[in-house]
């Protein structure tokens, strides 16, 4: 749309639109308006009969930032999506509830106050004492959690915040006490020795899903092990290999029997070895021959099961070196490492060095120890054990049948419970849980829910009892477990959780299950799948219909945002610049879900063009309707029922691509419109007519372009809620089908 002159008296057209759209001037003033209208909570919506009580439901909870964090792309690109999708189904009459909160994020957290600690006054959790050091920790958690919430609010978050919720609050602990209790009953929850993930700079066990594999550049040594050679990158775990691995079907190796013995001089002497032949052993990599610490590596612990073969711990949780190790004993692993090396050479046993050895090392996301795995007593999540399923509404299994919680997340998506979009990611769930180990719950920090179970002890310290309630029991002489849950526990019960469980609330009667769980492709396993589990088993019901996966926000070259390479936009600043509304639709623009999106300062720059353009056509409208008399009989032209019919046809593609989670088509579709054909070719071909002296032609013309703006507004509102949301507070009060653009309802809805 090209600027003309206008022919009304331009003092009658509100102030604001004779400037330039400038989003920092109303964009906090109209969420204020927004938050103080308690439309963001459903039942204000049916109370004043914006919808019906027999509506249809929508329901979502905000996947809860960490409290540690601050606002960035990813969140960002989440909450768009989330709002869009939110303001959708509120404008077509659903009853619509979107469920704010935050998450302890109970590791990272930990970890950041004891840096602050140490650095402040050099002390350590442990010199402060575990009820000082949570008091420390939850000041923290507050004040970093009003800083993210007000962030939040930046991006037009339409969330009901009456429902807020965290993960450690009262209604939260009640919740993660009581599943725990159940779970435990029902024997899915158990007490074992098995090898974990151990963090030695954390002093805590890590879930599979938080290891972070790092590539690193080491020395790779081949040694002589009595008539074979052996490949490592860690000689400092090997003093206690005494098992030598190699595939049963390696014809270099047939002249050895399984369980037959041989001598080899090894770092701290002679020793008796024995052959195991066993199908993990790659005869492909290297000699095909292998040593195994089945203390220190889930793979060799998994070999030294099948066989019934011994092991012994090599490594303490200091990452010490422990007796086995001969003189070496006390040494850190990291100096000891080249001592080992020394040793073997000097017995002739040190074949070669591949000195540029890339490999993966594990590394623990929340806190950036180094993981060494170690056998340890810790509770579990028993995912192949069956249970007698207790209340079910699922299709696939009813209440009294036995199931596993495998058997359970893989049902609830393959007959289609659950649709998990886009359609590949399936296929990579499917594979997951295929491969799906029990879940290691128990961590050794003190920042968290604390795990609900008391012993009752002997005076030599062994476990008489074992008392797992949601309350603690009444005599004295019981003592609780020390450790604290996973994280990801808590999470896993958030979509009913939030809506009152276990408690039979009308929340959670009349929203669960939700409609969509929309999130990253980066957490399907941190958070989805164990959603999936923790509701199938507790509820009996899916926790969701549709999971939407989004894809990473890169920089305009496709690459990662990292500090490093200096590339991180800050959605506040881009807010400040560009505004909220650019902001959202670069981000849902050209990101089609679980794709990657670019996005640069550029992209953004030009949807808050499109922002002023909305402001533009408003001013024309306005400008060349002031005259408009609504008494006044109207017919409109073959012509001009043809364009409201082609704006129909638009709401309706735009209804279609949202429905189907295509919000990239969705917001381009109604950029295309509104720039390319009502702004370039509907208000210029107009201009003759609303210039013209022939009054019912531009009567009926005036009729029209404020219909259609009045439409246009609320298609467009769920993209750019605040520019849209502005202009409708200062169009004329005949223009406007509500009060609040927020919940103008979709006509026919």
């Amino acid at each position: 749309m090209s600027e003309s002159k206008p022919v009304a008296n331009e003092p009658n057209i509100p102030e604001l639109f004779l400037r330039p759209y400038a989003p920092a001037e109303y964009e906090d003033s109209i969420y204020k308006l927004w938050e103080d209208s308690g439309y963001f909570n459903p039942d204000a919506c049916v109370a004043d009969g914006i919808v019906t009580p027999e509506a249809k439901t929508f329901s979502m909870v905000l996947p809860p930032p960490n409290v540690t964090g601050t606002l960035h792309m990813g969140h960002a690109a989440m909450l768009a999506i989330e709002d869009t999708l939110v303001r959708f189904h509120r404008m077509h009459g659903k009853r619509t509830l979107w469920i704010p909160g935050t998450d302890s994020a109970a590791i990272a957290t930990q970890s950041r106050v004891e840096k602050d600690l140490y650095k402040a006054t050099k002390q350590s959790r442990h010199d402060l004492g575990r009820e000082a050091f949570l008091e420390r920790v939850q000041a923290f958690a507050e004040e970093s959690k009003n800083t993210i919430i007000n962030q939040t609010k930046k991006m037009g978050s339409s969330l009901d915040w009456s429902r807020y919720a965290y993960t450690l609050d009262e209604q939260r602990q009640f919740a993660v006490s009581t599943a725990f209790q159940r779970l435990y009953e029902l024997g899915l929850i158990v007490r074992g020795n098995r090898i974990v993930n151990w963090d030695p700079k954390m002093q805590t066990t890590v879930s599979d899903d938080e290891i972070e594999y790092v590539e690193q550049t080491d020395p790779f040594y081949y040694f002589k092990y009595g008539p074979f050679t052996i490949g490592t990158v860690r000689p400092e775990t090997k003093f206690g290999d005494k098992y030598v691995v190699m595939h049963p079907d390696d014809e270099r190796y047939k002249e050895y029997a399984h369980g037959q013995q041989i001598e080899v001089e090894w770092i701290n002497g002679p020793i008796t070895a024995i052959i195991i032949k066993d199908e993990a052993a790659d005869p492909e990599l290297g000699s095909g021959v292998m040593t195994i610490t089945p203390w220190h590596s889930a793979v060799d612990f998994e070999i030294a099961k099948r066989h019934n073969l011994e092991y012994e711990q090599i490594i303490d949780e200091r990452g010490i070196l422990l007796d086995i190790a001969g003189p070496l004993a006390g040494e850190h692993i990291k100096k000891a490492r080249s001592k080992v090396v020394e040793i073997l050479e000097q017995k002739g046993l040190l074949e070669k060095v591949d000195e540029k050895y890339v490999h993966n090392v594990a590394t623990n996301s929340r806190g950036g120890g180094i993981v060494e795995p170690q056998i340890k007593e810790q509770w579990f999540v028993a995912v192949d054990t069956p249970f007698t399923l207790p209340h079910s509404e699922l299709q696939s299994y009813k209440s009294g049948d036995v199931v596993t919680l495998k058997q359970l997340m893989r049902s609830v998506v393959e007959d289609g419970s659950i649709e998990i979009g886009p359609e590949r990611f399936k296929r990579i769930y499917y594979n997951w849980i295929d491969k799906l180990e029990d879940w290691c719950i128990s961590r050794q920090i003190w920042y968290g829910h604390r795990i609900p179970v008391w012993y009752r002890r002997d005076d030599d310290g062994s476990i008489l009892e074992t008392y797992c309630a949601v309350d603690a029991p009444k005599s004295d002489d019981w003592e609780q477990d020390p450790d604290t849950l996973d994280t990801w526990f808590s999470s896993g019960l958030w979509t009913f959780s939030t809506l009152g469980w276990p408690e039979t609330s009308d929340d959670y009667t009349t929203y669960h299950p939700t409609n969509v769980l929309e999130t990253g492709y980066d957490i399907l396993f941190f958070w989805v799948a164990r959603m999936i589990l923790m509701s199938t088993a507790l509820t009996g019901q899916v926790p969701f219909r549709h999971v939407y996966l989004h894809g990473m926000v890169r920089d305009e070259q496709g690459r990662k945002m990292s500090k490093s390479l200096g590339n991180i936009l800050d959605p506040l600043d881009m807010i400040e610049k560009y505004g909220a509304d650019a902001t959202r639709l670069s981000v849902i623009v050209g990101a089609a879900p679980g794709n990657d999106i670019s996005l640069s300062k550029d992209k953004t720059r030009g949807y808050k063009h499109f922002a002023n353009k909305l402001w533009n056509i408003t001013r024309f409208i306005l400008t060349y309707t002031e005259d408009y008399d609504a008494t006044a009989p109207v017919t409109l032209s073959a012509e001009e029922m043809q364009i409201k019919a082609d704006l129909a046809k638009v709401q309706s593609e735009v209804d279609a691509h949202v429905l189907a989670f295509r919000l990239d088509l969705a917001a381009d579709a109604v950029y295309q419109y509104v720039w390319k054909e009502f702004a370039d070719k509907i208000l210029e071909e107009s201009k003759p007519i609303l210039q013209g002296d022939e009054v019912a032609l531009r009567l009926a013309r005036q009729q029209l372009l404020r219909e259609c703006w009045h439409d246009i507004l609320i298609i467009s509102h769920p993209f750019m809620p605040y520019v849209t949301e502005t202009i409708w507070q200062h169009l004329p009060e005949a223009m406007r089908s509500s009060k609040l653009l927020m919940v103008a309802q979709v006509e026919g809805q």
